[in-house]
Parts: C-alpha cells; sequence; structure tokens
C-alpha cells in the first residue's frame, strides 16, 4: 500500500526515498566518471561533462533527505488515539509545512468547519509563525473567517479535536468538501 502525504508515516517513508535515490544517483554520476575515465585514460571528457550534470538531480534527492531528515512523524500510539477520539472530522498528519521559508513539522492537524488545529512536539516550530502562515494561505485560497490554532501539548489538542468531533456528531453539516480542499491545501504548501 502506497503512503501518500497527509497519511500517518509519510515523512518517514519519504526519507527512506529520498536518501536511496540520492545514493542510486551519485552511484550512476560515479559509474560514468569513472567508465569515461577508463575509456580515455583522462578526466577531460564529455564523459565528466555527463556525470557532472547528473549531480544535479543527485544532490537535490540529498538535500530534500537533508531537510526532512531531523523532523519525526507521529507516533502510532498517538495517531490510534486521534483516530478513535476523532473519527467525525478530517485528520491530516504528518507534514512538513514550507511556506514560511523553513520547515516546521505538523503531525496531526483535525479540520471541521471554519476551525483547524494541527499538533505539533517540534519545541522549533513557532506556532504564530506557522499559524499565521497557513491562515494567509487559506486566505488567497479564499478561506476567510477560518480559525486556525497550533498546540504544543498533545492533550490540549486531544481535547480541542474531541470538541471538534462532539460538535460534528451534534450538527454535521456539508462541509465535507470545504475540509477535502483545505486537506488539499495543507498537503499543497508540505514537503
Amino acid at each position: 500500500m502506497k503512503i501518500e502525504k497527509g497519511q500517518p508515516g509519510y515523512l518517514r517513508v519519504q526519507k527512506t526515498r529520498y536518501l536511496l535515490w540520492a545514493v542510486v544517483e551519485f552511484a550512476v554520476v560515479a559509474a560514468v566518471f569513472i567508465l569515461g575515465y577508463v575509456q580515455t585514460g583522462k578526466k577531460e571528457n564529455l564523459f565528466t561533462v555527463v556525470a557532472i550534470v547528473g549531480c544535479l538531480p543527485a544532490a537535490k534527492m540529498l538535500v530534500e533527505f537533508i531537510t526532512m531528515y531531523p523532523h519525526q512523524g507521529i507516533e502510532p500510539s498517538k495517531y490510534r488515539e486521534i483516530e478513535e477520539k476523532a473519527p467525525l472530522v478530517t485528520r491530516v498528519y504528518d507534514l512538513l509545512i514550507t511556506s514560511t521559508g523553513k520547515g516546521m513539522p505538523v503531525e496531526a492537524f483535525v479540520i471541521y468547519g471554519h476551525v483547524l488545529c494541527g499538533y505539533t512536539r517540534s519545541p522549533k516550530t513557532d506556532d504564530a509563525v506557522l499559524a499565521g502562515a497557513i491562515k494567509k494561505t487559506l486566505l488567497d485560497q479564499r478561506y476567510d473567517k477560518m480559525t486556525v490554532k497550533i498546540f504544543h501539548d498533545y492533550s490540549m489538542f486531544l481535547a480541542r479535536a474531541e470538541g471538534l468531533n462532539n460538535i460534528a456528531a451534534v450538527e454535521r453539516q456539508e462541509s465535507d468538501r470545504n475540509e477535502q480542499n483545505i486537506k488539499r491545501i495543507l498537503t499543497g504548501i508540505s514537503m
């Protein structure tokens, strides 16, 4: 089963994928360079140029891996708890939001109506900056009047998720399409 952006385990899978691709691409670059050197007996040849150009995509994969490496996805126990306590709201997991110039990890988002709540355990994530960036992005997509709140405390996030789930149980509105669009926007501004 392929894990897509927004599902638990996405960061782990992407880190592995980027590392493997970087290793393979650098191995191909080295093989092309060595092939050219063995055939011509000197470094100044067309194979060297091809190898140098081949370093660009390999370096891009390595940069992606280095950017994602320090960030962890949601813990399985927290994922199960959120799934159990907030099944009626839209949930998004394992995102690395990059809209402000630096990567800010968010382990989980819950979305219901005009409320978007996120949980991050990273102390480097500035919740006000991240909430402002998300709110601005949503405003650009014509989602005004959105309340965006980022929590560093898991119990407070879970209480808010349960509250949204209780509201959804009472007044299930036809906002599922809007919630899916907001989910698409969040995954769009994430690595």
